[in-house]
Protein backbone atom coordinates (compact mmCIF):
# COMPACT_ATOMS: atom_id res chain seq x y z
CA UNK A 1 0.00 0.00 0.00
CA UNK A 2 1.38 3.39 -1.00
CA UNK A 3 0.10 6.85 -0.04
CA UNK A 4 1.41 9.89 -1.90
CA UNK A 5 0.52 13.54 -1.27
CA UNK A 6 1.31 15.16 -4.60
CA UNK A 7 2.43 18.77 -4.82
CA UNK A 8 4.70 18.58 -7.86
CA UNK A 9 3.09 18.09 -11.31
CA UNK A 10 6.36 16.87 -12.83
CA UNK A 11 6.46 13.81 -10.56
CA UNK A 12 2.75 12.94 -10.59
CA UNK A 13 3.31 9.77 -12.60
CA UNK A 14 6.05 8.32 -10.41
CA UNK A 15 5.36 4.98 -8.68
CA UNK A 16 2.06 4.54 -10.55
CA UNK A 17 2.79 1.01 -11.75
CA UNK A 18 -0.48 0.41 -13.56
CA UNK A 19 -0.22 3.35 -15.98
CA UNK A 20 1.88 6.20 -17.34
CA UNK A 21 0.48 9.57 -16.36
CA UNK A 22 1.16 13.12 -17.50
CA UNK A 23 -0.42 15.95 -15.50
CA UNK A 24 -0.84 19.64 -16.33
CA UNK A 25 -2.28 22.16 -13.88
CA UNK A 26 -5.01 24.30 -15.44
CA UNK A 27 -5.12 26.74 -12.52
CA UNK A 28 -2.41 28.76 -10.80
CA UNK A 29 -2.79 27.74 -7.13
CA UNK A 30 -0.38 25.08 -5.91
CA UNK A 31 -1.22 21.45 -6.53
CA UNK A 32 -2.44 19.42 -3.57
CA UNK A 33 -3.49 15.96 -4.61
CA UNK A 34 -3.58 12.58 -2.94
CA UNK A 35 -3.05 9.18 -4.47
CA UNK A 36 -3.47 5.91 -2.60
CA UNK A 37 -2.46 2.62 -4.23
CA UNK A 38 -3.63 -0.64 -2.67
CA UNK A 39 -2.07 -3.77 -4.14
CA UNK A 40 -4.26 -6.83 -3.80
CA UNK A 41 -3.32 -10.40 -4.66
CA UNK A 42 -3.24 -9.69 -8.38
CA UNK A 43 -5.23 -6.53 -8.99
CA UNK A 44 -4.62 -2.96 -7.89
CA UNK A 45 -6.94 -0.22 -6.63
CA UNK A 46 -6.02 3.45 -7.03
CA UNK A 47 -7.75 6.38 -5.36
CA UNK A 48 -7.16 9.96 -6.57
CA UNK A 49 -8.23 13.34 -5.23
CA UNK A 50 -7.16 16.79 -6.48
CA UNK A 51 -7.42 20.34 -5.12
CA UNK A 52 -7.10 22.22 -8.42
CA UNK A 53 -8.33 21.88 -11.98
CA UNK A 54 -5.96 19.58 -13.87
CA UNK A 55 -5.59 17.72 -17.14
CA UNK A 56 -4.13 14.23 -17.02
CA UNK A 57 -3.35 11.85 -19.87
CA UNK A 58 -3.16 8.33 -18.50
CA UNK A 59 -2.04 5.31 -20.54
CA UNK A 60 -2.66 1.79 -19.25
CA UNK A 61 0.46 -0.32 -18.76
CA UNK A 62 1.07 -3.42 -20.92
CA UNK A 63 -0.84 -6.50 -19.87
CA UNK A 64 -3.46 -4.66 -17.80
CA UNK A 65 -7.04 -3.53 -18.26
CA UNK A 66 -8.46 -0.71 -16.18
CA UNK A 67 -11.90 0.44 -15.03
CA UNK A 68 -12.87 3.47 -12.99
CA UNK A 69 -15.47 5.94 -11.89
CA UNK A 70 -15.70 9.16 -9.92
CA UNK A 71 -17.25 10.48 -6.74
CA UNK A 72 -20.21 12.84 -6.52
CA UNK A 73 -18.18 16.05 -7.06
CA UNK A 74 -17.78 15.59 -10.81
CA UNK A 75 -19.51 18.71 -12.18
CA UNK A 76 -17.58 20.22 -15.07
CA UNK A 77 -15.20 17.23 -15.35
CA UNK A 78 -14.79 15.06 -18.43
CA UNK A 79 -13.11 11.91 -19.75
CA UNK A 80 -11.92 11.96 -23.37
CA UNK A 81 -14.11 15.02 -23.75
CA UNK A 82 -17.31 13.34 -22.52
CA UNK A 83 -18.88 15.01 -19.46
CA UNK A 84 -19.01 12.83 -16.36
CA UNK A 85 -22.55 12.11 -15.18
CA UNK A 86 -24.09 9.87 -12.52
CA UNK A 87 -23.34 6.33 -13.68
CA UNK A 88 -20.34 7.27 -15.83
CA UNK A 89 -17.46 4.78 -15.98
CA UNK A 90 -14.30 4.49 -18.06
CA UNK A 91 -12.63 1.34 -19.29
CA UNK A 92 -9.28 0.98 -21.04
CA UNK A 93 -7.32 -1.91 -22.51
CA UNK A 94 -3.52 -2.12 -22.30
CA UNK A 95 -1.88 0.79 -24.08
CA UNK A 96 -5.09 2.84 -24.36
CA UNK A 97 -5.02 6.48 -23.28
CA UNK A 98 -7.68 8.16 -21.17
CA UNK A 99 -7.63 11.97 -20.95
CA UNK A 100 -9.18 13.57 -17.87
CA UNK A 101 -10.04 17.22 -17.26
CA UNK A 102 -11.23 17.51 -13.67
CA UNK A 103 -12.18 20.22 -11.20
CA UNK A 104 -11.17 20.82 -7.56
CA UNK A 105 -12.55 18.22 -5.17
CA UNK A 106 -12.69 15.53 -7.87
CA UNK A 107 -12.27 11.98 -6.57
CA UNK A 108 -11.87 8.75 -8.51
CA UNK A 109 -11.51 5.05 -7.84
CA UNK A 110 -9.84 2.90 -10.49
CA UNK A 111 -9.05 -0.79 -10.59
CA UNK A 112 -6.57 -2.65 -12.81
CA UNK A 113 -6.26 -6.38 -13.48
CA UNK A 114 -4.70 -8.69 -16.00
CA UNK A 115 -7.24 -10.19 -18.40
CA UNK A 116 -6.35 -13.65 -17.02
CA UNK A 117 -7.25 -12.56 -13.49
CA UNK A 118 -10.65 -11.35 -14.63
CA UNK A 119 -11.20 -14.49 -16.71
CA UNK A 120 -10.37 -16.74 -13.75
CA UNK A 121 -12.79 -14.87 -11.49
CA UNK A 122 -15.61 -15.11 -14.03
CA UNK A 123 -14.96 -18.80 -14.68
CA UNK A 124 -14.91 -19.56 -10.96
CA UNK A 125 -18.42 -18.12 -10.72
CA UNK A 126 -19.58 -19.55 -14.06
CA UNK A 127 -20.22 -16.07 -15.45
CA UNK A 128 -17.99 -16.03 -18.54
CA UNK A 129 -20.88 -14.74 -20.64
CA UNK A 130 -20.72 -11.44 -18.75
CA UNK A 131 -17.03 -10.88 -19.48
CA UNK A 132 -16.46 -8.09 -22.01
CA UNK A 133 -12.96 -6.66 -22.15
CA UNK A 134 -12.64 -3.01 -23.21
CA UNK A 135 -11.49 -2.21 -26.72
CA UNK A 136 -9.33 0.88 -26.67
CA UNK A 137 -10.67 3.51 -24.28
CA UNK A 138 -14.43 3.38 -23.68
CA UNK A 139 -16.80 5.68 -21.81
CA UNK A 140 -19.69 3.69 -20.37
CA UNK A 141 -23.02 4.75 -18.92
CA UNK A 142 -24.36 2.34 -16.31
CA UNK A 143 -26.95 2.34 -13.53
CA UNK A 144 -25.94 5.20 -11.18
CA UNK A 145 -26.73 3.23 -8.01
CA UNK A 146 -24.55 0.27 -9.05
CA UNK A 147 -21.68 2.54 -10.10
CA UNK A 148 -21.96 4.47 -6.85
CA UNK A 149 -21.66 1.18 -4.92
CA UNK A 150 -18.45 0.36 -6.80
CA UNK A 151 -16.99 3.79 -5.97
CA UNK A 152 -18.08 3.59 -2.33
CA UNK A 153 -16.67 0.08 -1.91
CA UNK A 154 -13.34 1.06 -3.48
CA UNK A 155 -13.02 4.19 -1.35
CA UNK A 156 -13.87 2.20 1.79
CA UNK A 157 -11.17 -0.33 0.90
CA UNK A 158 -8.62 2.47 0.48
CA UNK A 159 -9.62 4.08 3.78
CA UNK A 160 -9.21 0.74 5.58
CA UNK A 161 -5.80 0.21 3.98
CA UNK A 162 -4.66 3.67 5.10
CA UNK A 163 -5.72 3.00 8.68
CA UNK A 164 -4.44 -0.57 8.86
CA UNK A 165 -1.83 -1.14 6.13
CA UNK A 166 -0.66 -4.36 7.76
CA UNK A 167 -3.92 -6.04 6.73
CA UNK A 168 -2.88 -5.72 3.08
CA UNK A 169 0.90 -5.70 3.35
CA UNK A 170 1.20 -8.81 5.53
CA UNK A 171 -1.92 -10.92 5.00
CA UNK A 172 -2.55 -12.76 1.77
CA UNK A 173 -6.03 -13.87 2.86
CA UNK A 174 -7.10 -10.22 3.18
CA UNK A 175 -5.76 -9.37 -0.28
CA UNK A 176 -7.49 -12.37 -1.87
CA UNK A 177 -10.83 -11.62 -0.19
CA UNK A 178 -10.66 -7.90 -1.00
CA UNK A 179 -9.87 -8.60 -4.65
CA UNK A 180 -12.84 -10.96 -4.97
CA UNK A 181 -15.17 -8.37 -3.43
CA UNK A 182 -13.76 -5.65 -5.67
CA UNK A 183 -14.33 -7.74 -8.79
CA UNK A 184 -17.88 -8.48 -7.70
CA UNK A 185 -18.57 -4.77 -7.20
CA UNK A 186 -17.05 -4.01 -10.60
CA UNK A 187 -19.07 -6.75 -12.31
CA UNK A 188 -22.21 -5.43 -10.65
CA UNK A 189 -21.55 -1.95 -11.99
CA UNK A 190 -20.65 -3.09 -15.50
CA UNK A 191 -23.66 -5.41 -15.73
CA UNK A 192 -26.19 -2.82 -14.59
CA UNK A 193 -27.03 -1.30 -17.97
CA UNK A 194 -29.65 1.41 -18.20
CA UNK A 195 -30.65 1.04 -21.84
CA UNK A 196 -30.25 4.77 -22.35
CA UNK A 197 -27.93 6.18 -25.00
CA UNK A 198 -25.36 8.86 -24.44
CA UNK A 199 -26.48 12.26 -25.79
CA UNK A 200 -25.54 12.97 -29.39
CA UNK A 201 -23.65 16.07 -28.29
CA UNK A 202 -21.09 13.72 -26.68
CA UNK A 203 -19.94 12.84 -30.21
CA UNK A 204 -19.08 16.50 -30.69
CA UNK A 205 -17.18 16.55 -27.41
CA UNK A 206 -15.20 13.45 -28.42
CA UNK A 207 -14.29 15.11 -31.71
CA UNK A 208 -13.18 18.24 -29.85
CA UNK A 209 -11.06 16.13 -27.51
CA UNK A 210 -9.27 14.62 -30.52
CA UNK A 211 -8.64 18.10 -31.92
CA UNK A 212 -7.09 19.18 -28.62
CA UNK A 213 -4.91 16.06 -28.52
CA UNK A 214 -3.68 16.56 -32.09
CA UNK A 215 -2.81 20.19 -31.43
CA UNK A 216 -1.07 19.35 -28.16
CA UNK A 217 1.01 16.62 -29.76
CA UNK A 218 2.03 19.03 -32.52
CA UNK A 219 3.14 21.60 -29.94
CA UNK A 220 5.14 19.00 -28.00
CA UNK A 221 6.76 17.63 -31.14
CA UNK A 222 8.03 21.13 -32.00
CA UNK A 223 8.89 22.36 -28.51
CA UNK A 224 11.57 24.87 -29.49
CA UNK A 225 9.81 26.24 -32.55
CA UNK A 226 7.68 29.34 -32.95
CA UNK A 227 4.23 27.87 -33.53
CA UNK A 228 1.23 29.86 -34.67
CA UNK A 229 -2.45 29.06 -34.41
CA UNK A 230 -2.46 28.28 -38.12
CA UNK A 231 0.17 25.59 -37.53
CA UNK A 232 -2.05 23.98 -34.90
CA UNK A 233 -5.06 24.17 -37.24
CA UNK A 234 -3.07 22.38 -39.93
CA UNK A 235 -1.97 19.66 -37.49
CA UNK A 236 -5.54 19.11 -36.27
CA UNK A 237 -7.10 19.50 -39.73
CA UNK A 238 -9.63 22.12 -38.61
CA UNK A 239 -10.38 25.81 -39.00
CA UNK A 240 -9.22 28.40 -36.48
CA UNK A 241 -12.77 28.77 -35.18
CA UNK A 242 -13.13 25.00 -34.67
CA UNK A 243 -9.79 24.91 -32.85
CA UNK A 244 -10.89 27.73 -30.56
CA UNK A 245 -14.23 26.05 -29.82
CA UNK A 246 -12.51 22.74 -29.08
CA UNK A 247 -10.09 24.20 -26.55
CA UNK A 248 -12.73 26.35 -24.89
CA UNK A 249 -15.12 23.38 -24.71
CA UNK A 250 -12.65 20.81 -23.36
CA UNK A 251 -10.04 22.84 -21.47
CA UNK A 252 -11.89 26.07 -20.75
CA UNK A 253 -8.89 27.96 -22.17
CA UNK A 254 -7.70 29.33 -25.49
CA UNK A 255 -5.31 27.16 -27.51
CA UNK A 256 -2.40 29.55 -26.89
CA UNK A 257 -3.03 29.74 -23.12
CA UNK A 258 -3.28 25.98 -22.74
CA UNK A 259 -0.29 25.08 -24.90
CA UNK A 260 1.82 27.71 -23.14
CA UNK A 261 0.99 25.99 -19.88
CA UNK A 262 1.92 22.59 -21.32
CA UNK A 263 5.29 23.95 -22.42
CA UNK A 264 5.86 25.51 -19.00
CA UNK A 265 5.38 22.08 -17.45
CA UNK A 266 7.91 20.56 -19.84
CA UNK A 267 10.46 23.24 -18.96
CA UNK A 268 9.88 22.57 -15.27
CA UNK A 269 10.48 18.84 -15.80
CA UNK A 270 13.81 19.65 -17.47
CA UNK A 271 14.85 22.04 -14.69
CA UNK A 272 13.97 19.55 -11.96
CA UNK A 273 16.05 16.90 -13.74
CA UNK A 274 19.10 19.19 -14.02
CA UNK A 275 22.47 18.47 -12.46
CA UNK A 276 25.28 20.89 -11.67
CA UNK A 277 26.40 22.62 -14.86
CA UNK A 278 24.10 20.56 -17.11
CA UNK A 279 21.83 23.39 -18.24
CA UNK A 280 20.63 26.93 -17.62
CA UNK A 281 17.24 28.58 -17.36
CA UNK A 282 17.81 30.38 -20.66
CA UNK A 283 18.63 27.14 -22.48
CA UNK A 284 15.54 25.37 -21.19
CA UNK A 285 13.33 28.40 -21.91
CA UNK A 286 14.50 28.40 -25.52
CA UNK A 287 14.07 24.62 -25.72
CA UNK A 288 10.49 25.17 -24.59
CA UNK A 289 9.81 27.77 -27.26
CA UNK A 290 9.98 30.81 -24.95
CA UNK A 291 11.91 33.63 -26.60
CA UNK A 292 11.10 36.51 -24.26
CA UNK A 293 12.79 35.63 -20.96
CA UNK A 294 10.99 38.23 -18.87
CA UNK A 295 7.54 37.06 -19.99
CA UNK A 296 8.64 33.46 -19.52
CA UNK A 297 9.75 34.06 -15.92
CA UNK A 298 6.48 35.79 -15.06
CA UNK A 299 4.38 33.03 -16.61
CA UNK A 300 6.46 30.38 -14.85
CA UNK A 301 6.08 32.07 -11.46
CA UNK A 302 2.33 32.49 -11.96
CA UNK A 303 2.01 28.79 -12.76
CA UNK A 304 4.34 27.25 -10.16
CA UNK A 305 4.73 29.89 -7.45
CA UNK A 306 8.49 30.31 -7.90
CA UNK A 307 10.96 31.62 -10.44
CA UNK A 308 12.62 29.14 -12.82
CA UNK A 309 16.01 30.04 -11.33
CA UNK A 310 14.75 28.89 -7.94
CA UNK A 311 13.63 25.57 -9.40
CA UNK A 312 17.03 25.02 -10.99
CA UNK A 313 18.87 26.02 -7.82
CA UNK A 314 16.91 23.49 -5.76
CA UNK A 315 17.47 20.72 -8.32
CA UNK A 316 21.23 21.32 -8.41
CA UNK A 317 21.43 21.46 -4.63
CA UNK A 318 19.55 18.18 -4.35
CA UNK A 319 21.89 16.59 -6.89
CA UNK A 320 24.95 17.60 -4.86
CA UNK A 321 23.68 16.06 -1.62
Amino acid sequence: MTVADLTEPATSGEALEIADQDLVKLASPGLRARRVIVRLEGGTVVYHRTSVRVRTRTTMSPGLVGYGTCGPRRKGSSVNGVPLRPGSMWAAEAGAEVAFVVNPGFESVSAAFTPDEMQAHFQGRQREANLAMPKGAEILQRDPAAVRRFFTWGKRLVTTAERRPELFNDRRDTRVAAEAELLEALIGALSATTGSRLPRRDDTRRAQSRIVKDAEECALAHMGARLYVTDLCTAAGVSERSLEYAFKGIMGMTPVAYLTRVRLHRVRQALLAATSGSTTVSVEALNGGFWHFGEFSRAYRDCFGELPSETLRRAVAADRT
